[in-house]
């Protein structure tokens, strides 16, 4: 199944909810950063494709790299020519160790943006209020303009939810949020998982 929705929606946590409650959680994210970690095959494509300057101690600084893909498309293509296969093998090598009874629930930021959604027999997508995200992220410690600009440049929130078979409105306190979660693990997933089955 996959999870997804916008910077500061609170899908991590939704995420982490869903791992306590005993689900195969395999973030995206985390698959791309360990695709390219010193040591790796990976590493070595990156730099030497984007050169030293991305470099910082010995390992990829991820602002820099991120600054020299940001609004520049080639070099965007790429990084993902590089990072994308080698988290696609990941992702099938975790779904193939899967047991019957285990539910695998893939996050993945950017599912809407890269048309996935049909790799998934169920998408669930974290909505929230603009000013709870960018209150979010400013906790995070990202200014208001940075936060801007990444929301811009993700799918809007109209084109994830055309894409979803479940919203999850994240606007309340961490603890209705996990009660959202425990009964869409309890009452939603189990059936899910049956009809796959």
């Amino acid at each position: 199944m996959g999870l997804t929705g916008g910077i500061g929606s609170g899908k991590s946590l939704v995420g982490e909810y869903f791992a306590q409650l005993g689900a195969q959680v395999i973030d995206a994210d985390d698959l791309a950063r360990r695709a390219i970690e010193r040591g790796s095959d990976g590493f070595d494509e990156v730099v030497a494709a984007f050169g030293d300057s991305i470099l910082k101690n010995g390992d990829i600084d991820r602002r820099v790299l991120a600054e020299k893909i940001f609004d520049n498309e080639e070099n965007k293509l790429i990084l993902e020519s590089i990072i994308h296969p080698r988290v696609r093998a990941e992702f099938a090598l975790a779904a193939n160790s899967l047991s019957d009874d285990e539910i695998m629930i893939y996050e993945i930021p950017l599912l809407a943006e890269t048309g996935a959604e049909n790799q998934f027999d169920y998408v669930i997508t974290v909505e929230s209020l603009i000013g709870n995200r960018f209150e979010r992220l400013k906790v995070r410690g990202m200014a208001r303009r940075d936060a801007e600009a990444r929301i811009a440049v993700q799918a809007s929130p109209e084109d994830r939810r055309a894409i979803s078979d479940l919203i999850i409105e994240n606007n309340g306190t961490p603890e209705e949020l996990l009660n959202e979660v425990e009964r869409i693990w309890t009452e939603v997933l189990p059936r899910i998982a049956g009809k796959k089955r």
